[in-house]
């Protein structure tokens, strides 16, 4: 089963293959870009399950190694767990391209993320009953854990080369959730495990925000409900957003194509905000999010237009 519309998996393809064709990369362009990613992705990340450090306060976690006053210890040393861990993603991707996924790569990384914080239970499996604050979804109990990843194992041998990189690491994002298989971290884990799959296929870091955290659940909720559809569609969003960045800052001398909001968008054309908006979050029009807004070209709209007429 494919969950991605081929249209929408082109467009990531397309993408992807101008990126590729500008390989290698300059050293420093890619250094800083890398960098920023870091911080975002560890900022986001670790916001999603409630961190109470700022994206600028993480910067100076990591990077100057300062103590942020009235910040618990703990927000700290999740921040600098979590750059170990993406340190490691990088180093383990440049190694092994291949797209294998063990559980043995899992527990390491839950293991990395969450040492600082319960070292006691690193790279563990649970072994009682957990709830999840505010979902339907009710875990397996602990003794049904290890079968359980044995068989998700097994699984991404099965279809790694049937679907989509984002549509396997969007799969095996939800099922490490839905098995949570850590009393704590799980979420973390996932998505670093989502990047492994994304980095080892050429994409770029993906980086789920913080604004969008109720979506994100809202749509892991529906993927619980056997309705994988909308998840994907959703970590497909992000990996276009780091695309997208990635182009803009690495491709030289290709001309760049100016993103605007969608209110400014509309007042060019037929199309209300809110239409554009649906669009947008549908994956039909070429867009992602700066912030909250969401942003998106002329161009982006045109080729949207274009392609609707073709099907005509």
């Amino acid at each position: 089963m494919h969950y991605l519309e081929e249209k929408i998996g082109g467009r990531l393809n397309e993408k992807l293959k101008i990126l590729n064709s500008y390989r290698p990369l300059p050293e420093s362009a890619v250094r800083k870009i890398r960098e920023q990613f870091e911080i975002e992705m560890t900022y986001n990340s670790n916001a999603i399950e409630g961190n109470s450090l700022t994206l600028k306060e993480t910067y100076l976690v990591i990077n100057e190694g300062i103590t942020i006053k009235g910040k618990p210890l703990k927000d700290h040393l999740e921040a600098k767990s979590h750059k170990e861990a993406l340190d490691y993603l990088y180093e383990s991707v440049s190694k092994d391209k291949r797209n294998t996924i063990s559980e043995r790569l899992i527990r390491l990384f839950h293991q990395i993320v969450t040492q600082d914080i319960d070292r006691e239970w690193a790279g563990k499996y649970r072994n009682s009953a957990v709830l999840i604050g505010g979902a339907d979804h009710k875990p397996p109990e602990a003794i049904e854990v290890p079968k359980l990843m044995e068989n998700l194992i097994k699984w991404i041998g099965k279809n790694q080369k049937k679907l989509h990189p984002v549509e396997l690491a969007a799969i095996i994002h939800h099922k490490i959730t839905a098995i949570h298989p850590f009393f704590d971290g799980n979420g973390r884990t996932a998505r670093l495990i989502m990047n492994v799959i994304l980095m080892r296929a050429g994409y770029p870091l993906s980086v789920i925000l913080k604004n969008d955290r109720k979506k994100y659940y809202h749509t892991l909720a529906q993927a619980d409900k056997k309705d994988s559809t909308p998840f994907v569609r959703f970590i497909f969003q992000s990996v276009e957003r780091s695309l997208d960045i990635y182009l803009k800052v690495l491709t030289p001398g290709k001309p760049r194509e100016k993103f605007i909001s969608l209110e400014e968008l509309s007042r060019g054309t037929k199309y209300s905000p809110k239409y554009l908006n649906l669009l947008a979050r549908t994956g039909k029009l070429e867009a992602h999010k700066e912030g909250r807004i969401w942003v998106v070209s002329k161009e982006a709209l045109k080729r949207y237009l274009e392609g609707r007429e073709r099907k005509r």
